[in-house]
């Protein structure tokens, strides 16, 4: 088997570009002593996020706000809220989605 060099240097670039934000980050953050105020305002983040996918994917379609056109969604992801809220687990929260989802799919 023949090794393609320029490949194999694209590769291992691949991999540095993808790891200097992951690690970089990490290294700095891990030295500085973060105020109080900060890492509370960080606890936020992940929810903030989560909500803007979830926003997006559940009501706009084609560029557009489409409620209508993600029904089946929007029903399951009232079982998915309510299992996030009660469990605080991420894995139940998406077993119960999906399972819903299939649910919806298969009686409709």
């Amino acid at each position: 088997m023949e090794i393609r060099w320029h490949i194999a240097a694209l590769i291992i670039g691949c991999a540095v570009v993808t790891l200097i934000p992951r690690v970089l980050p990490l290294m700095i953050l891990s030295k500085l002593r973060i105020p109080d105020m900060m890492i509370r305002w960080l606890d936020h983040v992940p929810i903030a996020v989560m909500g803007a996918l979830l926003a997006q994917e559940l009501l706009v379609s084609d560029g557009r706000v489409d409620p209508a056109g993600h029904l089946l969604e929007l029903i399951a992801a009232v079982p998915a809220f309510l299992t996030a809220f009660l469990t605080k687990s991420l894995f139940a929260t998406v077993i119960v989605g999906i399972l819903t989802l299939i649910g919806l799919r298969i009686l409709i």
